[in-house]
């Protein structure tokens, strides 16, 4: 019986985060995790560092997502970014920033 608590557990677990993914709303106008970040310094260094293409995509959820707000509608079910779907496509260039920062900060202590 032991043994079955931890894949419960987990299970759990994942419908606990496709819930709270729904819950938010942000994906009914079709943004993903990282469109809804918010942008400071380290975050706007990230997205400098994003592939074109990347950033593109970025740009043109966020202006659809602006559309619909603006005439207070959802995208269709079919349309909207599902849990599985979403990427963290700024997380690695976030980190990466971030450790740079540091290793600046902890230079300039010396």
């Amino acid at each position: 019986m032991a043994s079955r608590a931890p894949a419960t557990t987990g299970r759990l677990l994942v419908s606990f985060r496709k819930w709270y993914y729904n819950a938010a709303g942000f994906n009914k106008i079709g943004l993903m995790r990282d469109d809804t970040i918010h942008e400071d310094s380290d975050v706007k260094e990230a997205l400098r560092r994003l592939p074109e293409k990347v950033y593109n995509d970025r740009m043109f959820r966020l202006k659809r997502a602006l559309d619909l707000s603006m005439k207070q509608a959802v995208l269709p079910k079919e349309q909207r970014t599902q849990y599985e779907e979403d990427v963290h496509y700024l997380e690695p260039y976030l980190k990466e920033v971030i450790r740079e920062r540091k290793e600046v900060e902890e230079w300039s202590k010396k």
